[in-house]
């Protein structure tokens, strides 16, 4: 009963190293938001980046025609569950940090997504060789639960970090709180500190 609720303990060494504290491995994919699956229309979708940065505009083709990304990742859950060795394919963070050509003086960016929700982060954060823009998830276009058609991954943070359904980022030279931030959630939400909440 336990592990059917909150995933399994284990007692291999070398797989128990690589979940957070206060995690359990987990083979399911849980589908958490606020809010409804949006029903996107890809004939009239956009994604935008602006702030401090360049304004750039690229549609879904141009973002998927960047180099591609793909790798094993664990994802550590604000719910207690961690998922291991996810593969996903997306374009690599850097390549639209390059082609934004982000100035100096931003320190920290807020994903906007769908339906109004925001993530925030600093840059230091995002600019990491294992984030990216994901439209792939095991081989398959992300099915719509899971932020279809491109979403955040951002690995070394709690899952509400990787914004779904994502329509843009916003370079700033301040910190903004996300939607969850704002609701009490961690404002760092590195899962090898446990901060899921604020205190």
């Amino acid at each position: 009963m336990f592990e059917r609720l909150f995933g399994s303990t284990t007692k291999d060494p070398a797989i128990a190293a690589r979940i957070p504290p206060g995690q359990y491995k987990t083979d399911k994919f849980p589908v958490l938001h606020y809010g409804s699956v949006p029903k996107t229309n890809l004939a009239t979708w956009d994604f935008r980046v602006w702030g401090e940065s360049m304004p750039v505009h690229p549609d879904l083709a141009a973002i998927q025609g960047t180099a591609a990304q793909d790798g094993p990742h664990g994802h550590p859950l604000c719910h207690r569950w961690t998922k291991l060795d996810t593969d996903w394919e997306g374009v690599p963070i850097q390549e639209i940090l390059r082609l934004a050509q982000v100035r100096p003086k931003a320190t920290h960016v807020v994903a906007h997504s769908e339906q109004g929700y925001t993530a925030n982060l600093p840059l230091s954060v995002l600019d990491d060789d294992d984030v990216m823009l994901a439209d792939t998830f095991g081989g398959e276009p992300l099915e719509p639960e899971h932020g279809y058609p491109l979403r955040l991954l951002v690995p070394k943070r709690y899952f509400w970090k990787s914004a779904k359904w994502i329509r843009g980022l916003e370079f700033l030279d301040h910190d903004q709180l996300g939607f969850w931030e704002r609701y009490g959630y961690n404002n760092d939400a590195d899962p090898w500190k446990e901060e899921r909440f604020s205190e």
